[in-house]
């Protein structure tokens, strides 16, 4: 035990949780203790910026900045609001109301957006304000949007599944397909708690009253028909997006730029809601967003070269795998950590921290990579929404204007039914393989 508490790479890790606990930001708690392992190790400081450079140019990753441009984009000009409107006819007569249309919403979001705080942040003010008034708590509001838009990291396109297959080199195309079925099964368990929840007397008339539709009085057909008209658009994204991937049109890398010169089309010549101030203000949002998630890529590098380098990965890796023979019970303990190390970190670092060491595990134990990449997203999904440090706990906070505590238990009946989806995921694998294989 001494002897590995004496190797850089340990004292790094530690460094790095120390740092976390002092308020460091992620991407440079990363950093820093990166740097003391090399100085400890004997490297010059001059191979920093080589590292730093071979870990962001990878062409993969640049499918993260325009992501979060075109959800970003289709936030600010309405295509967002127009969705809303569709699914509320839609479904807005189910047993649950606005809270299924607030669920419905997030899981379609997450089909453009990939990201959970930005979805968080572009449709967590419109549910949450229309699911109070139509009799829902604001804490569970709230804790829906939170659970509902952490399934962006999972529903395709997803940032998320974009940086696993990076790490792991898989096929982001069989990644994203390998997501859908797993991901709307997760999003059902979190349509099935809302008729669950406390409702009182109805104040007014829920998610119409922010922006009431011109056939607000037409029957119910009608309404549908044209509420699906104004939102067509907006609804035809994920089928473009996706569409173009799984049939070669073009890469995930090159889908995210299609997203967001469609964005740009949709919003500048079919709705005519964009003005250059509001593009110098999604551009300048997106590029903030982009720079957050790059940097912590950035510094990750240094870490993992760090962890290879100090054989970090084989000296836990077979720790994993002498805790049992059981393959199942390797698993629930590489779960258990994701879910732990979600609870104190974002999706990205908990990935570049501990792929590097649980995929040798996998691949020792013949695990599919693409059924374990979604059991690894759906983790990181329910980690967004853990406290202490569950990332969309903090923005629907902020958006709701309630104590990030009383947010957190609003969330609690959605964590657990996606514990429940996680485990249903993870003991059928076919769940996920399925459609990869049909579609091969």
């Amino acid at each position: 035990m001494t002897e590995i508490l004496s190797q850089p790479g340990t004292q790094m890790i530690v460094l790095f949780f120390l740092a976390l606990a002092l308020r460091v930001p992620v991407a440079f708690a990363l950093g820093l203790s990166a740097i003391y392992a090399m100085w400890r190790m004997g490297f010059g400081l001059d191979l920093v910026g080589d590292l730093i450079t071979a870990g962001i140019a990878r062409y993969s990753l640049l499918a993260i900045p325009f992501f979060i441009l075109a959800g970003a984009l289709m936030g600010s000009t309405g295509i967002a609001e127009r969705m809303i409107r569709f699914f509320r006819v839609l479904v807005g007569g189910f047993p649950g109301g606005m809270g299924v249309v607030g669920t419905v919403v997030c899981l379609f979001w997450g089909a453009v957006s990939g990201s959970g705080p930005a979805s968080v942040a572009a449709i967590g003010p419109m549910i949450i304000k229309g699911m109070e008034e139509d009799g829902f708590d604001r804490a569970h509001a709230a804790g829906l949007v939170c659970a509902g838009a952490a399934l962006s990291i999972v529903i395709p396109p997803s940032i998320g599944l974009v940086i696993f297959g990076v790490i792991a080199e898989v096929s982001i195309s069989q990644l994203f397909i390998a997501a859908i079925l797993p991901g709307l099964f997760v999003g059902l368990t979190m349509v099935a708690v809302v008729p669950l929840l406390p409702r009182h007397a109805a104040t007014g008339p829920g998610m119409a009253a922010l922006a009431p539709p011109p056939y607000a009085d037409l029957p119910y057909r009608a309404r549908l028909w044209r509420s699906f008209r104004d939102s067509f658009w907006g609804l035809l994204t994920p089928v473009v997006i996706l569409g173009g991937i799984y049939s070669g049109m073009f890469t995930p890398t090159e889908a995210a730029l299609v997203a967001t010169v469609y964005a740009l089309f949709v919003g500048a010549l079919i709705y005519r809601s964009l003005t250059w101030g509001m593009l110098y203000e999604t551009l300048a949002e997106a590029a903030a967003s982009s720079a957050t998630v790059m940097l912590i890529v950035a510094y990750a590098a240094l870490f993992g070269w760090v962890v290879t380098v100090e054989d970090l990965v084989g000296t836990y890796s077979t720790g994993l795998l002498g805790i049992s023979e059981n393959p199942w019970v390797i698993l629930l303990v590489i779960m258990l950590i994701l879910l732990v190390a979600g609870m104190f970190m974002d999706a990205i670092t908990v990935m570049f921290i501990t792929l590097p060491i649980i995929l040798p595990v996998m691949r020792q134990l013949g695990w599919d990579p693409v059924w374990f990449g979604v059991i690894v997203m759906i983790n990181l999904a329910i980690g967004l929404i853990t406290p202490p440090v569950g990332v969309n706990l903090y923005v629907a906070a902020n958006v709701s204007r309630l104590p990030i505590e009383s947010v957190a238990r609003g969330a609690l009946p959605f964590l657990l039914s996606g514990l429940v989806g996680l485990a249903v995921v993870a003991a059928f694998p076919a769940m996920s393989l399925w459609l990869v294989e049909w579609l091969r």
